[in-house]
């Protein structure tokens, strides 16, 4: 038993701006099934009608909820970082993000070769300098989750879902897909601590034949504790690792949720 990182899913006043946004910035195609926003690469065979496939083979989608509340000052504990192919692309990219509404904000990252933007909801992201090891990705680099011990998110994380651990050391654990696909899953060492929920966070499937109560008494049984962020009667499980960062166990649907 193991679940599959499917989507990642960011909290919006305006869901549907906010997953214009994120299409734009992405290259990708947006699709809105009932409340939520999906954002995915999409393709001639989809099955929607703009294409998307969910969930993706290949990369992790983005799906943007709508909430009643903005985003406060606190900076989320998780952000996407974008992958660029060189210094001409990002410079170009952090221009055109900026045209869709993105704005520059400092999070204490001092002089450093990347680019920290916020989205239209103030959601932070990273448009990194090209390297190397993100050059197959997409254009998602990289999930990236601050943390107090890297290794202790190895050992939950690495048991919770499928994906590789690639690299654990004291300052970062890092995973991808088993197929090699896709963005990376990374677990950094960060100073502060969690104050409130994040606007950012991974959406979690169990493989055809694994229930979800049975996977979510699985990860409770390896650290993880029940969530209460007033979603009421749902067809997911809100849990939180043993950290305090927020997921979701989705239940197989048919469409994205």
């Amino acid at each position: 038993m193991a679940l599959r990182p499917v989507q990642v899913n960011i909290k919006a006043l305006d869901a549907s701006a906010a997953g214009r946004f994120w299409a734009e910035a992405l290259g990708w195609s947006a699709h809105s099934p009932g409340v939520t926003t999906y954002v995915g690469p999409g393709g001639p065979d989809g099955g929607s009608d703009d294409g998307l496939v969910w969930p993706d083979p290949a990369v992790l989608g983005v799906d943007i909820v709508p909430v009643p509340d903005p985003k406060t000052t606190a900076k989320n504990r998780a952000h996407l970082d974008l992958a660029t192919t060189s210094t001409a692309h990002q410079a170009e990219l952090v221009t055109r993000l900026q045209g869709l509404g993105a704005t520059p904000v400092d999070v204490g990252q001092g002089d450093v070769p990347w680019t920290v933007l916020a989205d239209p909801e103030g959601n932070e992201f990273c448009v990194l300098e090209p390297r190397e090891i993100y050059r197959d990705t997409g254009p998602i680099a990289a999930v990236v989750v601050d943390c107090a011990d890297p290794r202790a998110m190895a050992r939950f994380w690495g048991a919770a879902v499928d994906w590789t651990l690639h690299e654990v050391t004291d300052g970062q654990a890092v995973f991808r897909s088993a197929k090699g696909t896709g963005p990376y899953l990374e677990f950094l060492r960060t100073p502060g601590v969690k104050t409130v929920p994040d606007r950012v966070h991974l959406d979690l499937l169990p493989y055809p034949g694994d229930g979800k109560a049975a996977e979510a008494a699985r990860l409770r049984a390896l650290g993880a504790t029940d969530l209460d962020l007033g979603q009421g009667d749902v067809p997911w499980t809100c849990l939180a690792d043993p950290e305090g960062h927020e997921f979701c166990v989705l239940a197989p649907p048919d469409a994205p949720s």
